[in-house]
């Protein structure tokens, strides 16, 4: 069993920042790739950014490319998705998920919610105008 749990979440003015942390436990983080899908209200969950195991590789979706950044600290295991030049079209909740099975992350799988075996709790970011 994998525990994951987002923190960082927040009110914040347009054109602001933060930094999302997803904290896991239970099983060998550094094997797991890991990755950031929001929701907003309405509205389905849509990825955000993934990174691989190796941290080799990451992708973003269209949308906030050039603006948000993933990365991971295997020490800590720890993922973090650090958010800038926020638009109130960034308000969500943000979820962080884990996967640790099926076949290795590919630009054609990043973004399906079935790659991922694992999700926290979500938190929320509320971006306002």
């Amino acid at each position: 069993q994998v525990q994951l749990v987002e923190s960082g979440g927040g009110v914040v003015q347009a054109g602001g920042s933060l930094r999302l942390s997803c904290a896991a436990s239970g099983r060998t983080f550094g094997v797991a790739s890991m990755g950031w899908f929001r929701q907003a209200p309405g509205t389905n969950r849509d990825f955000v950014a993934a990174i691989t195991w190796s941290g080799s590789n990451t992708y973003y979706a269209d949308s906030i490319k050039g603006r948000f950044s993933i990365s991971r600290d295997d020490g800590k295991n720890t993922v973090y998705l650090e958010m800038n030049s926020l638009k109130p079209e960034d308000t969500a909740v943000y979820y962080c998920a884990a996967a640790f099975h099926g076949p290795a992350l590919t630009s054609a799988n990043v973004d399906q919610s079935r790659t991922y075996d694992y999700w926290g709790q979500g938190t929320q970011v509320t971006v306002s105008s």
